[in-house]
């Protein structure tokens, strides 16, 4: 008895991690970030969440990381800012399908039903025994890990699928 679930590997992106009092972030970097946790919304051209006190992520395409960089300035910003690139550091995962939830539900304890955890939500949690990031797709889940993980992770889906 297997579920039916597609599990991929999606293409690497720009992600920046950025650390500081909302106010003045958004300042630094031009646009409004998100005030709700653990909720993504649009930010400037990019994605972002916020993901803990005063801690949010920002992403994009992958194409989009020069112009990104030239324009937060992670070099350049106050020291009370903390604006960190790390795009080589993720790999993302898709898992699609009717029975993806199942499968994710071996791997998390996060709560990941539908009346619950939605289409903008977007969570850190351990999968597997490993730091992983889960957001909603249509139709199923993507999940952000340590790109050194990737293909173990990716194996265990798989398993628990099978």
């Amino acid at each position: 008895m297997g579920y039916e679930v597609t599990v991929q590997e999606l293409p690497l992106r720009a992600v920046f991690d950025l650390k500081g009092e909302r106010t003045a972030l958004a300042a630094w970097c031009g646009f409004t970030l998100p005030d709700r946790p653990n909720r993504q919304a649009v930010a400037g051209r990019g994605q972002a969440a916020l993901i803990g006190p005063d801690h949010w992520l920002l992403w994009d395409d992958l194409a989009q990381e020069p112009d990104l960089v030239a324009s937060l300035r992670p070099d350049a910003a106050p020291a009370e800012l903390s604006i960190v690139p790390i795009s080589d550091t993720l790999a993302f995962l898709a898992v699609t399908g009717p029975d993806a939830g199942e499968v994710l539900a071996v791997a998390t304890p996060l709560d990941l039903h539908p009346s619950v955890f939605g289409m903008e939500d977007i969570a850190f949690t351990e999968a597997h025994g490993i730091k992983a990031l889960i957001r909603c797709l249509a139709g199923g889940f993507e999940i952000g890990i340590d790109r050194s993980y990737a293909n173990w992770f990716r194996m265990m889906l798989e398993r628990c699928a099978a």
